[in-house]
């Protein structure tokens, strides 16, 4: 998949996830949180629905990887070269 594939997906699971967002304004640069009514658990569901879709693992280590859709793209890159 190529980045732009990648905020795409990331995209679709933030459309089912929290329905009622607009995420037409999202900055790629600020963090999820900041832009968005994400809790916890929201959180894991996008992580949960990445290991659904795409059979990738992402250690709890590396969640802070996933806080912008940059830093977001950037981890998933190479995760999902071959996807």
């Amino acid at each position: 998949m190529t980045p732009p594939e990648i905020r795409q997906v990331i995209i679709e699971i933030l459309e089912r996830i929290a329905p009622d967002e607009d995420l037409s304004n999202l900055d790629d640069s600020v963090p999820f949180r900041e832009q968005m009514e994400l809790d916890s658990m929201d959180f894991l569901d996008i992580v949960m629905e990445l290991r659904k879709l795409y059979r990738v693992q992402i250690p709890e280590s590396d969640y802070e990887h996933l806080a912008t859709m940059d830093s977001t793209v950037t981890y998933l890159t190479p995760l999902l070269k071959d996807a």
